[in-house]
């Protein structure tokens, strides 16, 4: 009999702490999102990641796949431009992906990780002459859907 409640009792903390562990793990998940297909780079694919940091920031990340050099597009440009858009703002910049050795590699692979206070809603890419853009310009490379 007392074998039986042991067995019981096991079972039931294992079966608890297996529910919690089960929990904490779906909570604590980067929310991840794919870059719908580009008419300007086709072969372009990537992902951003949104996920919460110990301070309550959102730490955004980017990885994108075939992205093609920038001076190669029908209209030639500088650098690629990461706008970010929240519930509260409209897009802003929130950095660049230079074309180059040093940011794409031969492989034609970017990666980009910025932290913001504010949850974003929408990510887009754009190719652009300048960095400090204010407004994103027509050339849409890549863009999420809402999220």
């Amino acid at each position: 009999m007392k074998n039986l409640k042991f067995n019981f009792l096991s079972r039931n903390i294992l079966l608890g702490a297996s529910v919690a562990l089960l929990l904490l793990s779906l909570t604590s998940c980067a929310k991840k999102i794919t870059f719908q297909n580009s008419a300007v780079v086709p072969a372009a694919r990537g992902q951003v990641t949104v996920d919460r940091d110990n301070n309550k920031n959102y730490v955004v990340k980017i990885k994108i796949d075939n992205l093609a050099e920038v001076n190669r597009l029908d209209s030639s440009k500088n650098m690629y431009v990461i706008w970010m858009e929240t519930e509260k703002s409209p897009a802003k910049n929130v950095g660049q992906i230079k074309s180059d050795t040093k940011f794409i590699s031969s492989k034609l692979k970017a990666y980009f990780e910025t932290v913001t206070a504010v949850k974003p809603t929408k990510i887009f890419i754009t190719a652009e002459d300048k960095a400090d853009v204010q407004k994103p310009g027509n050339q849409l490379i890549l863009e999420t859907n809402r999220f």
